[in-house]
């Protein structure tokens, strides 16, 4: 993130890198492990590869993911957390926390909702 368009405000400058829905559940389903870009987009059923992209480029730029590239054909991306990018699972699972505590109402059909994808389901 750019130094001069940085927010002072904590709040401001974590929603300025995990803005949207699809940020934070790009982050829930890399809590889980490393996954191919392919991987992720068959993990959030509904995500256009072109937001996809856009959010995993802008949390490798913040220093929350890493990618990488293997000289493979087909070629072959991994992306993954970072440490900073871990230091999330506490936030995430605060908002699960947050989340289970409302009234349940219909799940949305576009949104991988499966109790497995979520890191934090207490099963």
């Amino acid at each position: 993130m750019n130094s001069r368009s940085q927010p002072c405000c904590g709040v401001a400058r974590f929603l300025t890198i995990l803005d949207g829905p699809w940020a934070t559940l790009i982050i829930r389903e890399l809590l889980n492990g490393p996954l191919r870009f392919t991987e992720l987009r068959k993990q959030l059923e509904g995500v256009s590869a072109h937001t996809l992209t856009h959010r995993l480029k802008r949390f490798e730029e913040n220093g929350i993911v890493s990618r990488t590239a293997y000289a493979e054909t087909p070629p072959r991306v991994v992306y993954e957390l970072t440490e900073k990018g871990m230091e999330l699972r506490e936030v995430l699972n605060a908002m699960r926390v947050w989340g289970d505590s409302l009234e349940s109402a219909e799940p949305e059909k576009t949104v991988s909702n499966s109790i497995e994808s979520c890191p934090f389901s207490q099963k």
